[in-house]
């Protein structure tokens, strides 16, 4: 079960176990190896919130007992969208979840002379424009990227309400700054930080996720 803080947002339950998993990779002194093991393990948690948000429709099917089973059956299909470098370590967790899933690309970097997030890649599946999309990025500080991102996917003919932006932090800046500009769009999350530093890192944050995941 999810909560919603913010209208739009969906924080995954914050039992003993996610705070706990949440406790290990926000310390400095964690290991690489057991910062990846426990940033994967909710990275599937996020996922798995992304899918119960999914449309279905009732679907019967018969069981070895020959008995009847009223059940669902998701509509639609979907692709993951990664915000490269960081968010390319949500896409396994992805793949773990729905098998043989199309993942996309959108690589965004700082212009060093304006100090502005520029687009400089995208691959996206020919025919995003008829699934729902899962935006992946571990952090939503200020939002300059994810929205960026977000707008290459409109401009590509997604609707807003079928684009899911996961993330494992973010703050109510950047939640407030991207819904004024995607206010349809679905954001999930499995943490709230309390804001941004001088520097625009999350506060207690973790540091750059994709130094750490990949680097450290």
């Amino acid at each position: 079960m999810s909560t919603e803080p913010f209208k739009n947002v969906s924080l995954i339950a914050q039992s003993n176990q996610l705070l706990g998993l949440y406790t290990i990779i926000r310390d400095k002194n964690t290991s690489r190896p057991d910062f990846i093991f426990y940033s994967d393990r909710i990275i599937r948690l996020l996922v798995e919130e992304g899918l119960n948000h999914l449309p279905v429709k009732e679907t019967i099917v018969e069981t070895e007992t020959n008995e009847k089973f009223d059940g669902v059956s998701f509509m639609g299909k979907i692709c993951g969208v990664s915000i490269v470098r960081a968010g390319e370590s949500m896409e396994q967790g992805l793949r773990d979840c729905c098998r043989s899933v199309r993942i996309g690309k959108i690589l965004i970097q700082r212009d060093e002379e304006t100090a502005l997030p520029k687009l400089f890649y995208e691959k996206l599946p020919d025919d995003i424009s008829e699934r729902y999309v899962f935006l992946l990025d571990p952090m939503l500080a200020t939002g300059g990227s994810a929205i960026m991102a977000t707008d290459v996917l409109i401009k590509r003919g997604v609707k807003p309400e079928r684009i899911f932006f996961l993330n494992l932090i973010c703050s109510k800046e950047g939640i407030d700054k991207y819904h004024a500009a995607f206010p349809d769009v679905r954001i999930v999350t499995g943490a709230v930080d309390k804001g941004l530093d001088e520097n625009k890192y999350l506060i207690p944050g973790l540091g750059d996720f994709g130094d750490r995941y990949y680097c450290i």
